[in-house]
């Protein structure tokens, strides 16, 4: 695990680096690229459905959420093996329409001990109809606020080339808007639960656990609020509506 990806993602995060220090929670998210050639993507930049993950016949991707559970410390400079299953594919309909859902199992061992365990859950949908209203978004909880965060079209950038994400919502705004519909570039929402679990780390002493679910997406031109209420996290936008919502333990 090359310390200086470790150390990128540190500056991206405007945090400290101590290469002897074992990894942050959610660090190894810059680890294990998968890396192929551009005819084996999809239109939206990510690798092409059919092979590892079956293709679904839904054309938008989306992280929708995830578990982890950290069992022992990650560290940088040394060999790490990652090794992932399906663990469950589901079809659903929702107000939006036809949905499927995709859980990964990934574990990842560094010297033989397993360190982590994370489930991903991915949600495929359909494209968008022409005047399709978007669904409501509940609000988030009042109060708690921790921090403020804006995230810049170099936060994303960054941020996806860290993480070998080619996914255009996060960096093509043409393509954003026009083709699935959203209002901006979308933040990544893996970059922000990293915020929620560096803050709950912080808070709470450390992680052994960390839940996450994305609810709307979050735009870089958004003030967002960061938010803490004990072991419970959550993400709002300007307009009061809950973007991520988090259990730390």
């Amino acid at each position: 695990m090359d310390p200086a990806r470790a150390a990128a993602l540190a500056a991206v995060l405007g945090q400290g680096f101590d290469p002897a220090a074992p990894l942050p929670p959610f660090a190894h998210q810059v680890y294990f690229w998968q890396a192929l050639p551009a005819d084996l993507l999809g239109r939206d930049g990510h690798p092409a459905r059919g092979d590892f993950i079956p293709d679904l016949g839904l054309a938008r991707r989306m992280w929708a959420g995830g578990r982890l559970e950290f069992l022992a410390p990650l560290m940088s400079g040394r060999v790490a093996e990652k090794t992932t299953v399906i663990e469950a594919i589901t079809r659903k309909t929702g107000r939006s329409g036809p949905l499927g859902f995709v859980t990964l199992r990934h574990e990842i061992r560094q010297g033989g001990t397993l360190c982590l365990t994370e489930w991903q859950d991915l949600v495929y949908r359909a494209d968008p109809l022409p005047g399709q209203a978007a669904p409501e978004v509940p609000q988030a909880p009042a109060g708690a606020e921790v921090m403020r965060r804006r995230f810049s079209t170099v936060d994303l950038f960054r941020y996806s080339a860290l993480t070998f994400n080619g996914h255009r919502i996060h960096y093509d705004r043409d393509y954003a808007r026009e083709v699935e519909g959203y209002g901006g570039l979308v933040v990544h929402g893996p970059l922000l639960a990293q915020w929620l679990m560096l803050i709950a780390a912080e808070r709470l002493g450390g992680l052994a656990r960390f839940t996450f679910r994305g609810v709307s997406a979050a735009f870089d031109f958004e003030e967002l609020r960061m938010c803490r209420d004990g072991a419970r996290l959550w993400i709002a936008g300007p307009d009061g509506r809950l973007c991520l919502s988090a259990e730390a333990g």
